[in-house]
């Protein structure tokens, strides 16, 4: 099995990722950068919040450009397509494995982001980040006036369509699910804003090019529709924090202070994986920049340290 030391893992390849790894090259610490090649920033989405980006940058372009910086640094070695399995501990080690491999690393810094609930049906990946959205933040103002589907069953689902109103006032809000817990508050705010809801399934798609035309439902309608924004929530990846004893919140977030400090000392989170809300490209940067700032520091010798 092959062994690499390091002084810090970082583990996730997105934007927050991205950031952590290029702080440490900047301390010169040496680092390991563990990139499955799967999170949000791999999809079609162009985003237009990133100051000093006229006319936005595509997140796989962005993501390019990382590596292209991070290239520059002897101190990192990057790991691509590699999943990591399980972390444990060796002394003053953490140790991230897999089935061939093992990377050890006196400090980690947890970027791996959420899994989204995306609605399935034939092609759907090639409409995510084209016209199929998750975020009212990166991509409302997009959507001006255009003809919005949201997705979801949830009280969540119901605030998300209300919200887009200042955006488009052709509205239709879809459970697709068997169940609804919308609740009669957000029923009736959706019938005043005259916001149809629709309890039914997709089952299909026309469009092209990853832009939609119309959804087929399995009780057999056909929805016009410009772009989905997909409000059946994500999952945030925390089973490698789980491992280490990180503590998490009650929805399953990695608590971190305001230096990106997990409550394990020399563990540090970034990105989305850390938050309910803000989940944003420049967030997750600044958050990388930050927990390896904090990695940084804990690995300088007690003689090097202020006192406590």
């Amino acid at each position: 099995m092959d062994q690499h030391s390091y002084d810090a893992l970082v583990i996730g390849g997105g934007p927050a990722g991205l950031g952590a790894a290029l702080y440490l090259a900047r301390y010169d610490r040496t680092a390991a950068l563990i990139d499955s090649g799967k999170g949000r920033s791999t999809w079609y989405q162009t985003n237009y919040n990133l100051l000093g980006f006229p006319g936005g940058i595509a997140a796989r372009e962005y993501r390019a450009l990382g590596r292209r910086q991070l290239a520059e640094y002897s101190q990192l070695t990057i790991f691509d397509g590699c999943t990591v399995d399980r972390m444990s501990r060796d002394g003053e080690w953490f140790v991230a494995h897999n089935e061939s491999s093992q990377w050890r690393g006196r400090a980690v810094i947890l970027c791996m982001g959420v899994i989204d609930h995306w609605p399935e049906f034939p092609g759907w990946e090639e409409y995510v980040g084209r016209s199929m959205f998750w975020c009212i933040t990166c991509d409302g103002y997009t959507c001006r006036d255009q003809t919005m589907l949201v997705v979801g069953n949830t009280d969540m689902a119901a605030s998300t369509a209300l919200q887009l109103q200042r955006f488009s006032k052709e509205i239709t809000l879809l459970t697709n699910s068997e169940k609804n817990f919308i609740g009669e508050e957000r029923r009736k705010r959706l019938a005043n804003a005259g916001f149809p809801l629709i309890e039914d399934k997709i089952v299909a798609a026309d469009g092209e090019g990853g832009y939609f035309k119309a959804l087929h439902t399995e009780g057999g309608l056909i929805l016009p529709l410009d772009c989905l924004f997909n409000q059946q929530g994500q999952r945030p990846r925390t089973n490698l924090a789980r491992d280490l004893g990180c503590a998490l919140n009650d929805q399953g977030y990695i608590i971190t202070d305001s230096e990106q400090k997990t409550s394990v000392p020399g563990v540090y989170a970034a990105g989305d994986s850390d938050r309910l809300h803000d989940h944003q490209i420049s967030v997750a940067v600044a958050e990388g920049g930050q927990a390896a700032s904090a990695a940084n520091y804990f690995l300088y010798p007690p003689e090097l340290k202020d006192p406590e």
